[in-house]
């Protein structure tokens, strides 16, 4: 009986089959491939495998490319079918593209094997594309806010405010946008509106009833959160709300501007029919720009408004325009340290007191003034003097007198230190075109004489500073200036500068004196610019303090 024969290699069939054994166990490597070896290898790749003759008629495929492309079928030409997108077209071999099919995103590479065959490799990139689609869109989302942060914040001009969201808006976030400000008092709200294909402007107002006519509009300037967009029915707005040339609005957003404890406006989106709605994403990015939006409107706001106070707090505070007296011209220049306000400690004034029971009236009273401090608080208590002395010229004249109530004024305010120098003097005619100057001076460095020919007296008033000691004993002095002669009053901003050629000298009064004797026989307005231009240039664009020059000349003869 014979035993059952010899087990064979069990990798012999496959071998084999595969054309790689001759019977001998030595590899036939002249041989092709079976069908067999050649589908294990096919649904062995991890990518979708599609093979084709060079007819384009498909031999054979493996189940993920089947997956991939159900329409893909044996023994059919490859570019049939709808699945005929992903392989038309040039397409160099080795190299990948990537076709959308259906729902998916397909990337397709081709290889070329002998003279017969040619090979399809599909991968489904699907996820991969989604990841990096998100994150491009992520990427744009986050470009867009920190521009919007940069450009919204370079301006505290409200409508420029309103104006850079509206740009920025259309076309990243909608194909038209309206930003619609805060109603100014209870009748009007005024907007600006842009779209994506018109660029010009847009601006005008809208009653603020009317608002109501937009869904949502009316809620969100009242400072409510936003209503989802699938809420709001753009067939509901109103003609105003969009250009005629816009047409038909397909989705309608409203988003509140929060501002800075009230609203600051509304913004109003709308896209095409055509366009993809507001979805959830769409919708928190325009959440973010708005706030951002908001907020640099709001600041705008109130720095507008901060500046309309401010402008009319400082008109009282700032040197009034010099007026016009009989013998006598008048020329003034004041320079604060701190040039953004404009106004500082030191000031100067004229004040014309009106006719008596007699019709007569007094004498005009000049004043230049240094107080403790620079700047808005120093600003202020010049002020104070300044009204203080027009209440009290309407009891008192005489020079000396009226030092003498400021400085009980001073040392009854209960702000700190209200401490002030000046000079005071009245202006009288005098026979001869002469001008009589009676002056007294509290703590200030005394006035100048310049007189026609060009010698430069220094007055001899003097007096304590106001706010200091209980009494103020003055020693007044009367001067008398000759037609075209000249008296200057200065503060210490000008002879306590430091600068010159070696930025540490002090200009000092012989500067000044020397300077103005070289100003004989000119104007007094250009007498008066002469002098700060040399102070100016002395300082060498240093600003230390502020800077004060009242000038009175009787008028030269003709």
């Amino acid at each position: 009986m014979t035993g059952p024969p010899p087990l064979r290699d069990p990798g012999h069939a496959l071998t084999a089959a595969a054309g790689l054994d001759t019977g001998t166990g030595e590899r036939d490597l002249s041989r092709p491939p079976g069908e067999e070896v050649l589908r294990a290898i096919v649904e062995a790749s991890g990518e979708g495998v599609v093979l084709c003759g060079i007819d384009g008629v498909v031999v054979m495929l493996n189940a993920a490319a089947a997956e991939m492309a159900p329409e893909i079928v044996v023994g059919r030409p490859l570019c049939q079918g709808s699945a005929a997108s992903l392989f038309e077209g040039e397409h160099p071999d080795g190299e990948s593209r990537e076709s959308d099919h259906g729902r998916r995103r397909i990337r397709v590479r081709r290889e070329v094997f002998g003279l017969s065959h040619r090979a399809w490799y599909l991968r489904d990139v699907t996820t991969d594309a989604a990841r990096t689609d998100a994150l491009l869109a992520e990427r744009r989302r986050a470009d867009f806010l920190i521009e919007a942060g940069r450009r919204l914040s370079a301006s505290l001009n409200m409508r420029r405010c309103a104006r850079t969201a509206i740009e920025l808006a259309t076309p990243f976030l909608a194909d038209a946008a309206m930003v619609v400000l805060p109603p100014s008092g209870r009748r009007h709200a005024g907007w600006l509106r842009l779209t994506s294909t018109d660029r010009s402007l847009q601006e005008g107002n809208v009653a603020v009833a009317d608002t109501a006519q937009v869904p949502g509009l009316a809620e969100a300037l009242a400072g409510f959160p936003p209503v989802p967009s699938r809420w709001l029915d753009p067939g509901q707005v109103p003609g105003w709300l969009l250009p005629d040339r816009f047409g038909v609005a397909g989705h309608l957003l409203v988003t509140p501007l929060p501002g800075n404890g009230v609203p600051a406006g509304a913004l109003v989106l709308a896209r095409h029919e055509d366009g993809p709605p507001f979805d959830e994403d769409a919708e928190t990015l325009v959440r973010i720009f708005a706030a951002r939006a908001g907020a640099a409107i709001s600041a705008a706001a109130l720095y507008q408004e901060q500046s309309a106070t401010n402008a009319i707090l400082s008109s009282d505070l700032l040197p009034p325009p010099l007026p016009a007296l009989a013998g006598a011209e008048l020329a003034g220049s004041l320079r604060a340290a701190r040039q953004a306000g404009l106004i500082g400690g030191d000031f100067y004034d004229v004040y014309l007191p009106e006719p008596g029971e007699s019709g007569e009236s007094g004498d005009p009273l000049v004043v230049l003034g240094d107080v403790c401090g620079k700047g808005a608080r120093a600003a202020v208590l010049a002020g104070h003097i300044r009204h203080c002395l027009r209440t009290l010229l309407l009891l008192e004249e005489r020079p000396e007198h009226l030092v003498a109530l400021l400085n009980r004024s001073l040392r009854g305010s209960p702000t700190p230190n209200s401490y002030a120098t000046l000079v005071l003097g009245a202006l009288s005619a005098a026979p001869g075109g002469h001008v009589q100057v009676n002056l007294a001076v509290a703590g200030h460095p005394a006035p100048l004489i310049l007189r026609l020919d060009g010698t430069v007296q220094e007055c001899v008033a003097h007096g304590p500073m106001l706010g200091a000691f209980a009494e103020a004993d003055l020693a007044p002095a009367g001067v008398d200036l000759a037609p075209g002669e000249v008296c200057l009053f200065y503060s210490d901003g000008i002879t306590e500068a430091f600068g010159g050629p070696t930025g540490r000298e002090m200009y000092g009064a012989q500067r000044l004196k020397a300077a103005l004797a070289g100003c004989a026989g000119m104007p007094v307005a250009a007498l008066v610019e002469r002098l700060e231009q040399i102070s100016t240039d002395w300082l060498g664009g240093d600003v230390q303090d502020d800077r004060a020059l009242l000038a009175v000349q009787a008028r030269p003869s003709r």
